[in-house]
Protein backbone atom coordinates (compact mmCIF):
# COMPACT_ATOMS: atom_id res chain seq x y z
CA UNK A 1 0.00 0.00 0.00
CA UNK A 2 1.55 3.48 -1.19
CA UNK A 3 2.47 6.07 1.82
CA UNK A 4 -0.50 8.57 0.30
CA UNK A 5 -3.08 5.44 0.22
CA UNK A 6 -2.68 5.39 4.30
CA UNK A 7 -4.23 8.63 5.74
CA UNK A 8 -7.32 7.75 3.37
CA UNK A 9 -7.73 4.85 4.37
CA UNK A 10 -7.22 5.49 8.40
CA UNK A 11 -10.10 8.33 7.44
CA UNK A 12 -12.65 5.87 5.75
CA UNK A 13 -12.23 3.84 9.16
CA UNK A 14 -12.47 6.65 11.44
CA UNK A 15 -14.98 5.48 14.03
CA UNK A 16 -17.86 7.69 15.26
CA UNK A 17 -19.86 5.79 18.68
CA UNK A 18 -23.42 5.87 18.43
CA UNK A 19 -23.39 7.67 21.19
CA UNK A 20 -21.42 10.50 19.74
CA UNK A 21 -23.57 10.69 16.97
CA UNK A 22 -26.60 11.11 18.93
CA UNK A 23 -24.97 13.78 20.96
CA UNK A 24 -23.93 15.23 17.19
CA UNK A 25 -27.45 15.09 16.03
CA UNK A 26 -29.00 17.03 19.29
CA UNK A 27 -26.15 19.39 18.98
CA UNK A 28 -27.76 19.72 15.46
CA UNK A 29 -31.33 20.25 16.35
CA UNK A 30 -30.55 22.64 19.04
CA UNK A 31 -28.57 24.97 16.53
CA UNK A 32 -31.38 24.68 14.12
CA UNK A 33 -33.91 26.55 16.97
CA UNK A 34 -30.69 29.06 17.66
CA UNK A 35 -30.86 30.32 14.03
CA UNK A 36 -34.32 30.43 14.39
CA UNK A 37 -33.88 32.75 17.29
CA UNK A 38 -31.21 34.61 16.10
CA UNK A 39 -33.26 35.38 12.93
CA UNK A 40 -36.09 36.28 14.99
CA UNK A 41 -34.37 38.88 16.59
CA UNK A 42 -32.86 40.64 13.10
CA UNK A 43 -36.58 40.88 12.40
CA UNK A 44 -38.16 42.28 15.23
CA UNK A 45 -34.93 44.89 15.51
CA UNK A 46 -35.74 45.82 11.99
CA UNK A 47 -32.13 44.90 10.96
CA UNK A 48 -33.06 42.78 8.17
CA UNK A 49 -30.86 45.95 6.46
CA UNK A 50 -27.55 46.69 8.88
CA UNK A 51 -25.60 44.75 6.47
CA UNK A 52 -26.75 45.63 3.10
CA UNK A 53 -24.03 43.42 0.85
CA UNK A 54 -23.68 39.73 1.11
CA UNK A 55 -21.40 38.01 2.82
CA UNK A 56 -19.79 40.78 4.50
CA UNK A 57 -21.70 44.20 5.83
CA UNK A 58 -20.38 46.46 2.75
CA UNK A 59 -18.85 46.14 -0.07
CA UNK A 60 -15.56 48.09 1.55
CA UNK A 61 -15.90 46.88 5.15
CA UNK A 62 -16.43 42.91 6.12
CA UNK A 63 -17.22 43.91 9.55
CA UNK A 64 -20.53 45.31 11.39
CA UNK A 65 -20.53 48.99 12.49
CA UNK A 66 -23.44 49.74 13.87
CA UNK A 67 -26.27 48.30 16.23
CA UNK A 68 -28.43 46.86 13.41
CA UNK A 69 -25.42 45.86 11.37
CA UNK A 70 -23.98 43.94 14.76
CA UNK A 71 -27.07 42.02 15.05
CA UNK A 72 -27.64 40.61 11.47
CA UNK A 73 -24.12 40.10 11.06
CA UNK A 74 -24.39 38.13 14.25
CA UNK A 75 -27.21 36.13 12.86
CA UNK A 76 -24.91 35.44 9.80
CA UNK A 77 -22.23 34.25 12.65
CA UNK A 78 -24.47 32.05 14.07
CA UNK A 79 -25.96 30.56 10.77
CA UNK A 80 -22.48 29.97 9.67
CA UNK A 81 -21.95 27.56 12.59
CA UNK A 82 -24.89 25.73 12.20
CA UNK A 83 -24.28 24.84 8.54
CA UNK A 84 -20.94 23.52 9.79
CA UNK A 85 -23.04 21.11 12.81
CA UNK A 86 -25.64 20.17 10.21
CA UNK A 87 -22.24 19.40 7.90
CA UNK A 88 -20.77 17.17 10.66
CA UNK A 89 -24.27 15.14 11.03
CA UNK A 90 -24.05 14.27 7.59
CA UNK A 91 -20.50 13.03 7.85
CA UNK A 92 -20.88 11.61 11.04
CA UNK A 93 -23.59 9.23 9.30
CA UNK A 94 -20.58 7.71 7.23
CA UNK A 95 -18.58 7.69 10.11
CA UNK A 96 -21.02 6.32 12.50
CA UNK A 97 -21.90 3.06 9.57
CA UNK A 98 -25.27 4.86 8.97
CA UNK A 99 -27.08 4.80 6.01
CA UNK A 100 -30.52 4.54 4.25
CA UNK A 101 -33.19 6.46 5.44
CA UNK A 102 -31.28 8.70 8.33
CA UNK A 103 -28.10 9.58 5.57
CA UNK A 104 -30.81 11.11 3.30
CA UNK A 105 -32.12 13.12 6.28
CA UNK A 106 -29.34 14.46 7.62
CA UNK A 107 -28.16 15.19 4.01
CA UNK A 108 -31.53 16.62 3.97
CA UNK A 109 -31.36 18.91 6.89
CA UNK A 110 -27.65 19.84 5.88
CA UNK A 111 -28.65 20.75 1.96
CA UNK A 112 -31.60 22.91 3.99
CA UNK A 113 -29.61 25.07 6.07
CA UNK A 114 -27.04 25.79 3.47
CA UNK A 115 -30.12 26.82 1.44
CA UNK A 116 -30.69 29.40 3.88
CA UNK A 117 -27.58 31.61 2.61
CA UNK A 118 -28.38 32.41 -0.91
CA UNK A 119 -32.16 32.87 0.07
CA UNK A 120 -30.89 35.07 2.99
CA UNK A 121 -29.09 36.89 0.52
CA UNK A 122 -31.97 37.45 -1.88
CA UNK A 123 -34.52 38.18 0.90
CA UNK A 124 -31.64 41.50 1.84
CA UNK A 125 -31.15 42.46 -2.05
CA UNK A 126 -35.44 42.26 -2.59
CA UNK A 127 -35.16 44.53 0.66
CA UNK A 128 -36.79 42.39 2.84
CA UNK A 129 -39.84 41.48 0.88
CA UNK A 130 -42.30 39.90 3.23
CA UNK A 131 -43.05 36.75 1.30
CA UNK A 132 -39.28 36.19 1.18
CA UNK A 133 -38.84 36.67 4.99
CA UNK A 134 -41.72 34.15 5.33
CA UNK A 135 -40.25 31.44 3.17
CA UNK A 136 -36.54 31.98 4.94
CA UNK A 137 -38.74 31.23 8.55
CA UNK A 138 -40.87 28.87 7.32
CA UNK A 139 -37.96 26.59 5.71
CA UNK A 140 -36.32 26.88 9.21
CA UNK A 141 -38.71 25.49 10.71
CA UNK A 142 -38.63 22.45 7.76
CA UNK A 143 -35.29 21.74 8.43
CA UNK A 144 -35.45 22.05 12.46
CA UNK A 145 -38.56 18.97 12.20
CA UNK A 146 -35.98 17.08 10.16
CA UNK A 147 -33.10 17.64 12.40
CA UNK A 148 -35.33 16.97 15.26
CA UNK A 149 -36.74 13.46 13.35
CA UNK A 150 -33.12 12.50 13.22
CA UNK A 151 -32.17 13.08 16.54
CA UNK A 152 -35.07 11.21 17.97
CA UNK A 153 -35.01 8.59 15.75
CA UNK A 154 -31.13 7.88 16.85
CA UNK A 155 -31.96 8.04 20.71
CA UNK A 156 -32.50 5.20 22.64
CA UNK A 157 -35.99 4.64 23.98
CA UNK A 158 -37.75 2.29 26.65
CA UNK A 159 -41.67 3.97 25.80
CA UNK A 160 -43.39 1.05 24.41
CA UNK A 161 -46.06 1.07 21.28
CA UNK A 162 -49.49 2.99 21.20
CA UNK A 163 -52.70 1.99 19.74
CA UNK A 164 -53.24 3.37 16.10
CA UNK A 165 -55.85 5.73 17.21
CA UNK A 166 -53.37 6.84 19.69
CA UNK A 167 -50.82 7.61 16.75
CA UNK A 168 -53.57 9.24 14.54
CA UNK A 169 -54.31 11.36 17.66
CA UNK A 170 -50.84 12.47 17.45
CA UNK A 171 -50.86 13.39 14.10
CA UNK A 172 -53.84 15.56 14.62
CA UNK A 173 -51.63 17.15 17.14
CA UNK A 174 -48.76 17.77 14.79
CA UNK A 175 -51.10 18.88 12.10
CA UNK A 176 -52.55 21.42 14.17
CA UNK A 177 -48.83 22.62 15.76
CA UNK A 178 -48.12 23.05 11.77
CA UNK A 179 -51.62 25.17 11.50
CA UNK A 180 -50.41 26.87 14.90
CA UNK A 181 -46.93 27.69 13.66
CA UNK A 182 -47.75 28.91 9.93
CA UNK A 183 -50.61 31.18 11.86
CA UNK A 184 -48.35 32.41 14.25
CA UNK A 185 -45.81 33.54 11.69
CA UNK A 186 -48.42 35.13 9.73
CA UNK A 187 -49.41 37.71 12.67
CA UNK A 188 -46.02 38.15 13.23
CA UNK A 189 -45.06 39.31 9.90
CA UNK A 190 -48.32 41.30 9.79
CA UNK A 191 -48.23 42.88 13.28
CA UNK A 192 -46.28 46.34 14.31
CA UNK A 193 -42.47 44.51 13.82
CA UNK A 194 -40.31 45.97 13.29
CA UNK A 195 -40.65 49.63 13.27
CA UNK A 196 -38.75 50.42 10.45
CA UNK A 197 -40.83 52.21 7.40
CA UNK A 198 -38.47 50.32 5.18
CA UNK A 199 -39.94 47.22 5.93
CA UNK A 200 -43.72 46.28 4.28
CA UNK A 201 -46.21 44.15 6.20
CA UNK A 202 -47.74 41.23 5.22
CA UNK A 203 -51.39 40.53 4.33
CA UNK A 204 -53.53 41.42 7.21
CA UNK A 205 -53.37 40.50 11.17
CA UNK A 206 -57.00 39.61 11.81
CA UNK A 207 -57.12 36.57 9.61
CA UNK A 208 -53.83 35.16 11.01
CA UNK A 209 -55.03 35.16 14.73
CA UNK A 210 -58.34 33.57 13.99
CA UNK A 211 -56.72 30.74 12.41
CA UNK A 212 -54.15 30.45 15.34
CA UNK A 213 -56.91 30.53 17.70
CA UNK A 214 -58.86 27.83 16.07
CA UNK A 215 -55.85 26.12 15.58
CA UNK A 216 -55.16 26.87 19.46
CA UNK A 217 -58.52 24.56 20.21
CA UNK A 218 -57.88 21.41 18.18
CA UNK A 219 -54.35 21.47 19.54
CA UNK A 220 -55.60 21.61 23.00
CA UNK A 221 -58.59 19.31 22.87
CA UNK A 222 -56.53 16.44 20.86
CA UNK A 223 -52.99 16.62 23.21
CA UNK A 224 -56.24 16.61 26.16
CA UNK A 225 -57.20 13.76 25.02
CA UNK A 226 -53.73 11.53 24.80
CA UNK A 227 -52.12 13.37 28.09
CA UNK A 228 -55.47 11.87 30.02
CA UNK A 229 -54.51 8.31 27.87
CA UNK A 230 -50.76 8.48 28.98
CA UNK A 231 -51.93 9.42 32.50
CA UNK A 232 -54.05 6.94 33.05
CA UNK A 233 -52.16 4.14 31.47
CA UNK A 234 -48.77 4.90 32.60
CA UNK A 235 -47.39 5.19 29.36
CA UNK A 236 -43.36 5.29 29.18
CA UNK A 237 -45.15 8.02 25.92
CA UNK A 238 -45.85 10.74 29.29
CA UNK A 239 -42.46 12.38 30.05
CA UNK A 240 -42.70 13.61 26.41
CA UNK A 241 -46.21 14.79 26.51
CA UNK A 242 -45.50 16.81 30.06
CA UNK A 243 -41.86 18.68 28.33
CA UNK A 244 -44.67 19.67 26.09
CA UNK A 245 -47.11 21.08 28.24
CA UNK A 246 -44.86 22.75 30.32
CA UNK A 247 -43.33 24.54 27.22
CA UNK A 248 -46.85 25.16 26.52
CA UNK A 249 -47.87 26.66 29.68
CA UNK A 250 -44.66 28.94 29.33
CA UNK A 251 -45.55 29.77 25.68
CA UNK A 252 -49.15 30.88 26.87
CA UNK A 253 -48.27 32.73 29.58
CA UNK A 254 -45.79 34.77 27.88
CA UNK A 255 -48.41 35.72 25.03
CA UNK A 256 -50.92 36.91 27.11
CA UNK A 257 -48.39 38.58 28.62
CA UNK A 258 -47.16 40.74 24.84
CA UNK A 259 -50.26 40.88 24.37
CA UNK A 260 -51.50 42.77 26.77
CA UNK A 261 -48.15 45.14 26.94
CA UNK A 262 -48.68 45.71 23.52
CA UNK A 263 -46.51 43.88 21.82
CA UNK A 264 -42.74 44.80 23.18
CA UNK A 265 -40.34 43.59 20.63
CA UNK A 266 -37.99 41.59 23.05
CA UNK A 267 -41.43 39.61 24.33
CA UNK A 268 -42.10 38.62 20.74
CA UNK A 269 -38.77 37.56 20.49
CA UNK A 270 -39.50 35.16 23.72
CA UNK A 271 -42.07 34.17 22.17
CA UNK A 272 -40.70 32.86 18.87
CA UNK A 273 -37.86 31.14 20.49
CA UNK A 274 -40.42 29.30 22.73
CA UNK A 275 -42.79 28.05 19.68
CA UNK A 276 -39.53 26.89 18.08
CA UNK A 277 -38.88 24.80 20.78
CA UNK A 278 -42.24 24.03 21.19
CA UNK A 279 -42.40 22.64 17.67
CA UNK A 280 -39.64 20.83 18.23
CA UNK A 281 -40.77 18.75 21.55
CA UNK A 282 -44.14 18.51 19.39
CA UNK A 283 -42.46 17.03 16.58
CA UNK A 284 -40.21 14.74 18.84
CA UNK A 285 -43.30 13.66 20.79
CA UNK A 286 -45.46 12.83 17.87
CA UNK A 287 -42.25 10.77 16.39
CA UNK A 288 -41.63 8.82 19.33
CA UNK A 289 -45.53 7.63 19.47
CA UNK A 290 -45.02 6.65 16.00
CA UNK A 291 -41.47 5.27 16.36
CA UNK A 292 -41.73 4.02 20.44
CA UNK A 293 -38.57 1.55 21.30
CA UNK A 294 -34.86 1.18 20.34
CA UNK A 295 -33.69 1.79 17.34
CA UNK A 296 -31.77 -0.55 15.48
Amino acid sequence: MSVGAQPLRRARTFPLSATTFRRLTVANAAMLVLIIATGATVRLTGSGLGCEHWPGCAPHHFEPRSFHSDIEFGNRVVAFFTILVTLATFVGTFLAGIGGTRRRVAFAVFFGTLLQAPLGALTVHYHLNPWLVLSHFLLSLVVLTLGVELAVDVTRSRAGAVPAWVRRAGLVVWVAAVVLVVSGTLATAAGPHPGSTVVRRLWSFEPAVYWHVRATAVFGVSFAVLLVWLVRTHSGHLKGALIVLGLLGAQMTVGEIQYRTHLPWWLVLVHVTIAATVWAAVTAFVVRLWRPGVPA
